[in-house]
């Protein structure tokens, strides 16, 4: 697990500035602190240098030191991530005549690349980003893990082209303008988060997911190179469907427990988290670490259900508890994700990720469970709207504005209410008002006349029409999992995990995003997805013999923070210092006397406006620390 960086000048005025590459890898050094290394093609016209940060996982001694070349310095590579099938790959390059000079997966993917050209990503089981500079044809491919794990941007202007890991690495280069893409800030108060291609910044674009990036001769192509296929169906029996699920997940573990570094799991208790500690006990040679986060406020805290599972398969557990004196580190979070991020859950995930440092380098997680077999509620309800009859529709939707309002985001009137409100809209429009925070009409009434008018053609309202086209009552649960595994999980929980993990200089695992695990539950019947009432039903019926019944059928929790009743307490002064000044209102993107009234309501309890303002709060901060 690293940070990689590089600069292609076409200007020909000179070569890459050493001291320029320097700086970018050490504004990631959280990625990698265990060594850092540049490269500089100073031989040939246009200059190239790339730069790396490393975390030393496999192949902890010098030999992994990167970039890192082939025998005839003629291919050159720096890579963040695993690759976990590296060895099986590595033995078929020998047999074909390759020499290896270290045991590094990294090197594996060097020689890939001499044998397969840009095909080279189509072997590769894991989570990369990497770069790869062909000195004889004068070509740089970059490319992407087939999800999304790990993270990518670049900038391309004025013959300039330079990539890294992060916006701060980027930023260091002292290339980029840092000239604001107001659409972008359209998407992120609808979503929570910028997705990709767009970025906060109009010339820096972040490469996507499965996608290949090569540049020859000062031009850019990029190309997909893999996608999920959800038809056709197999045809395969509930029992077989349970065994493989099974098997398929176990694999997925196994080849995640080799490392050269103490090695542990996140806990929540949920399913996820509960099925990944337990077939790691009876994989790993020695007990799990694991290690859980919880709240002093109950209605958020799972550590009752994290502890049932330690205890089950005794493992070496820990636990840590978030007060709002965790927003102390507000500050180095803003940095860390470099643009507007308004999923609150990073705090516990930062300080997790924080508390598992001290014991372990690499820690296996439960995320993608819910994309791929379906666990998230809004599943359910988006099946249960589109069978209502439309005059049904808009009775319950009457009935359900008649009901009084709860500032209680648990309370079950209120979800009730939010289903009805949603239910008597097209299905796209209805998704993203379940999974957005500013709907159309709450931007109205906040945004300026001017921002309005910026922002009017951003496409953030139908943003997820491309992804849900065609939905209807065939395989609609496969529309909504490609659409979250296509969005949201890149978008939002994949850079949390990898923002605070690797902030603490922390490698995550995630055996649900295996996507050989993934391509079997893409090809699994809809209804051994959701069955009834009952979601992630082919999963929970895989580890019903492992893992306790109150962890697979309690109600799901997320990773939640109880924001709306900390910023009603401890931290109401620094919510009204940020939304209520000045520096905010003349920013000129909303209408002061709107926020003035959401923070007021709020604080007096007469709504609940917990993920507006802690959105609002996040993108104040971003401006302070990058443009002010």
């Amino acid at each position: 697990m690293c940070g990689i960086c590089g600069i292609v000048d076409n200007s020909a005025k000179a070569f890459i500035n050493e001291e320029r590459l320097r700086r970018m890898c050490g504004a990631m050094r959280h990625r990698g602190p265990d060594d850092e290394g540049v490269y500089i093609d100073k031989a040939h016209n246009p200059s190239v240098g790339l730069g790396h940060r490393r975390l030393s996982i496999i192949d902890l001694s010098a030999a992994g030191h990167q970039p890192m070349a082939n025998e005839s310095g003629t291919v050159w590579i720096a890579c963040n991530g695993e690759v976990y099938n590296y060895k099986e790959l590595k033995a078929g390059l020998e047999s074909k005549g390759h020499l290896f000079r270290s045991n590094t997966d990294t090197e594996t993917i060097l020689h890939l690349y001499e044998e397969y050209g840009k095909k080279c990503v189509k072997y590769l089981r894991g989570m990369f980003a990497f770069a790869i500079w062909d000195v004889k044809e004068r070509i740089l491919l970059l490319a992407r893990d087939r999800v999304g794990k790990k993270p990518l941007v670049y900038y391309h202007r004025n013959g300039n082209f330079c990539f890294a890991s992060e916006f701060t690495g980027l930023l260091a280069s002292g290339l980029i303008e840092k000239k604001i893409n107001h659409k972008a800030i359209d998407y992120y108060l609808t979503f929570g988060y910028i997705p990709a291609p767009l970025t906060i910044y109009e010339d820096v674009v972040k490469l996507e997911p499965a996608h290949l990036l090569i540049l020859k001769d000062n031009k850019i192509t990029t190309e997909r190179y893999w996608q999920l296929d959800y038809s056709p169906k197999m045809r395969i029996s509930e029992d077989e469907a349970q065994d493989e699920t099974l098997g398929q997940l176990k694999e997925a573990i196994r080849i995640r427990l080799h490392s050269d570094v103490p090695l542990g799991a996140f806990l929540s208790g949920g399913i996820d988290s509960s099925a990944v500690v337990a077939l790691m006990s009876e994989l790993a040679p020695s007990k799990v670490k694991t290690f859980s986060i919880g709240f002093e406020e109950s209605d958020y805290s799972e550590l009752k259900y994290a502890k049932n599972i330690a205890k089950r398969f005794s493992t070496e557990h820990n636990e840590f508890i978030v007060r709002p004196k965790a927003l102390e580190i507000l500050p180095l979070l803003v940095e860390r994700y470099g643009e507007p991020y308004a999923d609150s859950s990073c705090i516990p995930s930062y300080y997790v990720a924080q508390q598992t440092k001290r014991f372990v380098t690499v820690a296996l997680n439960g995320d993608g469970g819910d994309e791929s077999f379906a666990g998230y509620e809004r599943y359910q309800a988006m099946l249960i709207a589109q069978g209502l009859p439309e005059f049904s529709k808009i009775v319950f939707n009457r009935l359900a504005g008649l009901a009084a309002d709860s500032i209680d985001s648990k309370s079950r009137i209120r979800r009730i209410k939010r289903f009805f409100n949603a239910a008597i809209l097209p299905a796209s429009q209805r998704y993203t008002k379940w999974v957005g925070i500013f709907d159309e009409e709450a931007k109205r009434g906040i945004y300026s006349d001017t921002f309005r008018v910026i922002v009017s053609t951003s496409g953030a309202n139908n943003y997820l029409d491309y992804f849900l086209s065609g939905f209807g009552k065939d395989y609609s649960v496969d529309h909504l999992l490609k659409t979250d595994i296509m969005t949201y999980l890149p978008g939002d929980l994949l850079v949390k995990m990898d923002i605070a993990a690797m902030a603490n200089s922390l490698e995550a695992r995630s055996p649900f995003l295996d996507h050989k695990l993934m391509e079997f539950a893409a090809k699994l019947p809809a209804k051994y997805k959701i069955k009834m009432l009952t979601k992630k039903y082919i999963l929970k019926k895989a580890i019903k013999d492992l893992v306790p019944y109150e962890n697979i059928h309690r109600r799901k929790m997320g990773f939640g923070i109880p924001v709306g009743e900390w910023f009603r307490g401890e931290l109401k002064s620094f919510l009204c210092d940020s939304l209520l000044s000045d520096s905010f209102s003349k920013r000129g993107y909303f209408r002061p006397a709107i926020v003035k009234e959401m923070v007021s309501k709020h604080n007096e309890r007469k709504a609940d406006y917990s993920f507006q303002l802690w959105a609002l709060l996040m993108l104040e901060l971003w401006h302070q620390r990058f443009i002010d």
